[in-house]
């Protein structure tokens, strides 16, 4: 992660790293932020809004999707600030959002809770629909992106043609269709006790579409190259997307985690082959690698399956990356504490990050266990520590003093390339805004007309210095895989008391 020649001196890092501590001593309102970034989530809506729906300034849209092809593709989210539903980045959403309440729902009170799983619920029933339409199939992508990007449109006057893709045996997609598995298993946790048939509903699907994936192997880049690359490419491959869906569908289909399940045997059998021994340092939606090793990790740690010790041992490899002054750390930070993965969209990674944090000290913490770093072990106190000086400075704790999440603190981003919240609402102007009209929104230097309350915008630079320019996407446009894992964070963190 990042050159030699980019990353700290390892005690520059933990100089800088007291100074980023003393900064981020400042308390937050964590339930008022995790409040905010699950409404973000309704701005992100398409389809036929709900009769509780919260963002007034949001309208039904898209009512249409899915009929060129003779199926039902109403819902789900547009991911980012366009109004494209790409199925890759939306499943790995509803994924992280699950993971999020699975592990930290408890402590979140009943009503913030309920909207949590509202809004895991808005995803998957969209998924659901995109892996039963039409046998055989999986639906992943609708809108053509270089179409909809010719336009600056608000989602409810969208005229951009909205064409449905899907893989198909004879063009497969396993990685889209792995991670599909893993975002319907993984909120068939979620909704295990409080309705039973639509969680058996969401893990037959899960078993289905797993069963397309693994079959059928391919990555959808391959398939659907022209309308998924630039935007969505998964380089990764798909080999990580089999073993996260195989270890969520263990989870989702065992009496106890530790029971042997079919997927475990899968897990054993197959784990080796699909990127198991394979180290690895970031975790987005595109690459799962370091996200599996530590949710098996939970099964080892916890239940005591010898077969899954080695996911142990490259999960600590992952943590001790992230732990200035560790053994094995080669993680970039910024002079002001954050980490830099990338310059597009930074925060994702940091998000997931603490997010990964957070529920490895859980895992730890249940064993009285801790991290090896060569002859360090590390505490899970230090994982949270080092997640909540990433969750600070997201909400202001940082050299801007601003926060990196709209509407939460005094200061926070103005700009946001998002179309919805650039223009006049319809409630507002109900006069249709045309595809080139639209364009003055995104260059003009207003603030935006609505507050997009929640979103988490890619963040500052590696200097942390960050442009409030709605042209300037790769810093200010948000996305709903942003926010899913800092859900759970969120949740840790107002629950700490």
């Amino acid at each position: 992660m990042g050159s030699p020649k980019a990353c700290m001196s390892t005690y520059l890092i933990a100089v800088l790293w007291l100074v980023a501590g003393a900064r981020s001593a400042a308390a937050f309102n964590y339930a008022d932020a995790l409040d905010k970034a699950v409404l973000f989530f309704e701005a992100q809506r398409s389809g036929k809004l709900p009769p509780g729906q919260r963002v007034a300034w949001r309208a039904d849209s898209a009512l249409s999707d899915g009929n060129a092809s003779n199926v039902d593709l109403v819902g789900g989210y547009y991911d980012a600030g366009d109004n494209i539903k790409f199925g890759l980045p939306m499943a790995f959403t509803v994924t992280m959002l699950s993971w999020s309440v699975v592990e930290f729902g408890g402590a979140m009170p009943p009503g913030q809770l309920a909207n949590a799983e509202a809004a895991v619920r808005w995803g998957s029933d969209y998924l659901l629909k995109a892996a039963t339409a039409t046998p055989g199939a999986l639906y992943v992508q609708v809108a053509d992106p270089y179409q909809d990007h010719r336009c600056w449109e608000r989602p409810e006057d969208m005229d951009t043609p909205r064409a449905a893709y899907k893989v198909t045996p004879q063009n497969p997609g396993s990685d889209v269709a792995g991670e599909t598995a893993a975002a319907l298993a993984a909120a068939s946790l979620v909704f295990r006790a409080r309705d039973p048939a639509y969680s058996s509903k969401l893990l037959r699907a899960a078993r289905q579409v797993f069963d397309f994936a693994d079959r059928y192997r391919g990555s959808y880049i391959d398939s659907l190259s022209s309308v998924v690359c630039p935007f969505y490419c998964s380089y990764s491959g798909y080999k990580d997307e089999l073993l996260w869906a195989a270890t969520w569908l263990h989870l989702a289909s065992s009496p106890s985690p530790s029971s042997q399940s079919v997927y475990m045997t899968y897990i054993n059998s197959n784990g080796h082959t699909l990127g198991g021994e394979q180290d690895a340092y970031t975790v987005s939606w595109d690459d799962k690698r370091a996200a599996t090793k530590v949710l098996l990790s939970k099964v080892f740690l916890q239940n005591r399956v010898e077969s899954l010790r080695p996911y142990k041992a490259h999960a600590d490899k992952y943590i001790c990356s992230l732990v200035p002054g560790a053994s094995g750390f080669q993680s970039q930070y910024t002079p002001g504490g954050l980490l830099f993965t990338e310059r597009d969209s930074n925060m994702e990674y940091v998000t997931s990050t603490a997010f990964l944090l957070l529920t490895y000290a859980k895992y730890l913490g249940s064993t009285g266990g801790a991290a090896s770093c060569g002859a360090t072990a590390v505490t899970p106190s230090t994982l949270v520590s080092l997640a909540k000086k990433q969750v600070d400075y997201i909400l202001g704790a940082n050299p801007a003093g601003m926060s990196y999440m709209v509407g939460f603190g005094a200061r926070y981003p103005r700009r946001v390339h998002h179309r919805g919240a650039s223009m006049p609402s319809v409630r507002d102007h109900p006069a249709r805004i045309g595809c080139d009209e639209g364009f003055h929104y995104l260059h003009s230097s207003d603030p935006d007309r609505n507050v997009l309350v929640g979103a988490v915008v890619g963040g500052p630079d590696q200097s942390d210095s960050y442009s409030d320019s709605r042209d300037n996407y790769a810093q200010a446009e948000p996305s709903t895989y942003t926010n899913a894992p800092l859900v759970g964070a969120l949740a840790f963190f107002a629950g700490a008391r």
